[in-house]
């Protein structure tokens, strides 16, 4: 179980890599990290303030910030995280459905 939560984490690691650039500050590229664990870990409500506390921020402002203000293309964030996917799980005649 350990290695497993290890490999994901360095999994994760490695698909922030890819979406790091397109944050322009290192504050925002950081929290968008924790905040990506947060939403993929135990937290139990994934609102900006359950996040938030998650990360270890006091108030919900980074977050929001983030989230709101930060200056990222949520586009570009699609495609990667699109292409991601596709090149884990894809398949040439495979179908995936988010709920």
């Amino acid at each position: 179980m350990k290695e497993m939560a290890k490999a994901w984490g360095h999994e994760l690691n490695k698909l922030h890599e890819s979406l790091a650039g397109l944050f322009r500050r290192a504050e925002p590229r950081q929290r968008s990290l924790s905040y990506l664990k947060g939403l993929l870990g135990t937290v139990e409500r994934k609102n900006g303030r359950q996040l938030a506390e998650w990360i270890g921020e006091a108030t919900p402002d980074g977050v929001q910030h983030l989230l709101e203000r930060a200056q990222w293309d949520p586009d570009a964030a699609r495609n990667i995280l699109r292409d991601y996917v596709v090149e884990q799980l894809g398949e040439r005649d495979a179908v995936l459905i988010v709920d």
